[in-house]
């Protein structure tokens, strides 16, 4: 109960109030443009989060996030046009219910299973970030190496369709991490006696120019991309809640297939979705129903997605290991401010903690009270012109990606990275897990040096500990698994 009261002091300041209410505003309007992704918005917003306190920072990157995947089926639902890229499949019923006349009831629908998703989601931190929190404290170099190679393995198999390149991106993202000084053995790494790249490949400008500017550049590309008329009608607000507890286990099964696959570094919202969307048809009694309309595969979609929003950040304040390219973002927040995430992290600022949990929590009820009284108003939205909305973003990308340390040379690297990143869109190559190879790269390489270091090169200390040498069996059986399902498919 003290850490509550603590967490209640720490949210009820005028900085956390505007970060909770402008972040999950802007993030359900970013989520019902189609074409503006949420990932690209956090990557501008993320050099102005460092002048700010760590709580209301990362709760304004939270609130964009968590409020993009709740707007993002408005769009899904109204235009047949995903908001978001995990609100693909809520296209598959949503779509077919505003043709009935069901729009609103649909939006409704999708509203509550989203709320539902969300809350579960932040309960779910609650109770299993300590407990890994203390498990990790068991933890020493190996571990933390082995855990790293496990997240960079699940980022590839994530992308089952495109593992190879996957691969590629991930070995491309883990070179780019090993740029610069390498203070194990004080030498320069691929610097090319160039000054600029002393400091190593810039997280910010990289990860800007990959996810915002890359998407200006398709944007300002389009032609004629206008949205099209949307119709906002049928039923009340508020029905969708009710068809939501009709369907409970639908929602609650969903729920928690998405807080497990949260866990699990590069599967999050996707593997979540196409998981609970599956088992929802295959227990329905009306499985026809799907993809034609069907309220169970719209609730199995939304709550699903969001139920991964809090449940992501599990690995990242547990052992300090991201799971995705914002649990990325959000780690470099907290490096900054010397919030080391893990077990002292928990000890040295519970406060933080406990706010940062309301926090998440008054996300989830901003958004869903804005999306139920306001969504005649924010349908609008998705008629913006994309060419507009790709010449804001190029504009505020380059101030972002110079405005952290006021080098031109930062411009200058999201500069190429976006112009690699719309490559990279066009021949629909995964962005990921170059980022997830710049960061988790680094852990792996500087922990394995220890562990060696400790072991005078031997290389059996990887197993000799319990943990280290489970995390090795999850690795190899992992890779086995997935090469034989590989083999398989190709023989079909």
């Amino acid at each position: 109960m003290d850490v509550f009261l603590l967490g209640m002091q720490e949210i009820i300041t005028i900085n956390v109030m505007l970060a909770i209410i402008f972040g999950a505003v802007l993030g359900v309007s970013i989520g019902s443009i189609p074409g503006l992704e949420p990932a690209g918005v956090i990557a501008i917003l993320l050099p102005m989060t460092f002048a700010m306190d760590p709580l209301p920072g990362v709760t304004l990157l939270l609130g964009v996030y968590g409020g993009a995947w709740y707007g993002g089926a408005i769009p899904a639902i109204l235009m047949n046009t995903p908001g978001t890229p995990v609100a693909v499949l809520t296209t598959y019923d949503g779509y077919p219910m505003t043709k009935k006349g069901q729009g609103k009831k649909a939006l409704s629908i999708a509203y509550s299973s989203s709320f539902v998703g969300g809350i579960i989601s932040v309960l779910s931190l609650i109770f299993l970030a300590p407990i890994l929190s203390q498990v990790a404290t068991l933890f020493g170099s190996t571990e933390f190496a082995m855990l790293a190679a496990l997240g960079m393995i699940f980022v590839v198999m994530a992308h089952y369709k495109q593992a190879f390149s996957a691969a590629m991106m991930l070995g491309l993202g883990i070179f780019f991490g090993s740029i610069g000084i390498d203070r194990s053995y004080n030498t320069m790494t691929y610097t090319f006696e160039q000054e600029w790249l002393y400091g190593g490949v810039p997280l910010v400008p990289t990860v800007i120019g990959l996810f915002a500017m890359s998407q200006a550049f398709v944007l300002l590309s389009q032609k004629g991309n206008d949205s099209q008329v949307t119709k906002y009608e049928g039923e009340g607000r508020f029905s969708g809640m009710l068809v939501v507890w009709k369907y409970k286990w639908t929602a609650f099964r969903s729920a928690a297939l998405g807080v497990l696959m949260g866990l699990l570094p590069g599967v999050g919202e996707f593997g979540s979705q196409f998981f609970s969307y599956t088992l929802a048809q295959k227990f329905s009694k009306t499985p026809e129903k799907f993809g034609n309309g069907a309220e169970e595969g719209l609730i199995a979609s939304e709550t699903s997605n969001n139920a991964v929003t809090a449940s992501v950040m599990i690995p990242l304040l547990a052992f300090g290991i991201p799971a995705d390219a914002l649990m990325a973002m959000l780690l470099s927040v907290f490096m900054v401010h010397n919030y080391i995430p893990g077990p002292t992290l928990f000890a040295e600022h519970p406060e933080f903690i406990s706010g940062l949990y309301i926090s998440i929590f008054l996300i989830n009820i901003v958004a869903f009270l804005y999306l139920t009284f306001s969504s005649k108003l924010i349908v609008n939205l998705t008629r913006i012109r994309g060419r507009f909305i790709g010449a804001i973003i190029l504009i505020l990308g380059f101030i972002g990606s110079y405005s952290q340390n006021y080098q031109f040379s930062d411009a200058l690297i999201a500069l190429g990275f976006a112009i690699f990143g719309y490559i990279l869109k066009r021949e629909q190559i995964p962005a990921v897990p170059i980022i997830l190879g710049l960061v988790l790269g680094p852990v792996f390489l500087t922990r394995v040096k220890q562990a060696l270091g400790v072991s005078n090169g031997d290389f059996a200390i990887f197993v000799e500990r319990p943990i280290s040498l489970t995390l090795l069996i999850m690795i190899i059986v992992s890779i086995t698994l997935f090469v034989v399902t590989l083999v398989k498919d190709s023989k079909k």
